[in-house]
């Protein structure tokens, strides 16, 4: 009877430690998948959180990467942007995309796998913006846009932007150009013609040439609608060139031309395409940045250029401002979504002291 009630109380034991275990698998199966299902959750927010904790502490890298580095506007905004960045005790790596798409997305993935502390960007290619915006928000790395925002397809800001006030700029060239052409009793003459050089492609840029079309078009009324032309381009000072005198020389009849466009770059290659042509002398071009404006006026002075005025705008407030920007983000605060710069014209007669240290 003894060895029986063993042999009972035995198989009981094993039973119940063989349920135990069972009991215990499942539960440990559960546990741990709901433990990786938080976890992911979890991910981005940890990220972010550690992230703000770091805006208070240096030693970081904030990333600055440009889609046209070896431009003088890009690289005196990264050295702005430097600047302010080393001011918090962080370091900062400047990127130059070069205009392509692969090599600014090389650029993104290369500061994610570094652990930026921060982006800040000007992307080359805007159809790109949703999948950035996506790649830095995984990695819990705040990003901010300079110059070209990161938008959606409607044409929505995705992230914050800091940039210049881009149809006020524009309506401040045309009507400076369309004073210029009424002192110079140039409207309703038919060797005049108006050309205004676009990049339809960039949102920053489009409304700078509405901006000059709308004021100029305003303040001068009676000239000839017919004798307005606009030419695309890329932004740089080569496609600017081509795109000027492309209508140049499809246009003989016109003797006298005013210019203006949606960068600095473009209407320097604008200049170069009137000295070309032989037109540069009764020419008048009107930069917008103000950057190679500058150079026109140290080097060959007011009368040997047929840059005549520029609307500038300071690379170092945006750069500036961009990082100022992220280190809100950084810190946990909630930035506007735009930030706009103003600007001034500036002429040979007032430039340097509008300008100050950036006409030097």
């Amino acid at each position: 009877m003894k060895k029986t009630k063993l042999g009972k109380l035995m198989a009981l034991g094993m039973a119940v430690a063989i349920a135990g275990s069972l009991a215990a698998c499942s539960v440990e199966g559960s546990s741990t998948l709901a433990a990786d299902t938080t976890a992911a959750s979890q991910t981005a927010d940890t990220k972010t959180a550690d992230a703000a904790a770091a805006g208070d502490n240096g030693g970081g890298i904030v990333y600055g990467i440009y889609k046209a580095g070896d431009q003088t506007w890009f690289i005196d905004e990264g050295a702005a942007a430097k600047a302010a960045v080393e001011a918090r005790g962080d370091s900062f790596t400047y990127v130059d995309a070069k205009m392509n798409p692969e090599e600014y997305l090389k650029a993104i993935d290369n500061a994610i796998a570094n652990n930026a502390k921060g982006i800040v960007t000007c992307i080359p290619d805007q159809t790109m913006s949703q999948a950035v915006v996506d790649k830095a928000k995984e990695a819990g790395i705040p990003i901010v846009a300079a110059d070209d925002a990161l938008q959606d397809a409607s044409g929505n800001k995705l992230v914050p932007w800091v940039g210049i006030n881009a149809y006020v700029i524009g309506q401040a060239n045309g009507k400076w150009l369309a004073q210029y052409a009424k002192d110079k009793e140039l409207v309703g003459k038919d060797d005049v013609g108006l050309l205004l050089l676009t990049m339809d492609t960039v949102s920053s840029c489009v409304p700078r040439a509405e901006g000059e079309y709308d004021q100029f078009t305003a303040d001068c009324p009676d000239f000839a609608p017919d004798k307005i032309y606009k030419a695309d381009y890329d932004g740089t000072t080569d496609k600017g060139n081509t795109a000027a005198a492309s209508v140049i020389t499809a246009h003989p009849e016109i003797k006298r031309w005013l210019v203006t466009g949606a960068n600095e770059e473009g209407t320097i290659g604008a200049c170069r395409a009137l000295e070309s042509a032989g037109l540069d002398k009764e020419a008048c071009v009107v930069g917008l940045g103000g950057y190679m404006a500058k150079d026109e006026w140290n080097t060959k002075g007011a009368e040997g250029t047929c840059m005549k005025a520029a609307a500038y705008f300071s690379s170092q407030s945006v750069g500036e401002g961009s990082v100022e920007v992220l280190y809100q983000i950084i810190g946990g605060g909630s930035p506007a979504l735009e930030t706009a710069v103003d600007a001034v014209i500036v002429t040979p007669e007032n430039y340097k002291v509008e300008m100050g240290k950036d006409a030097e």
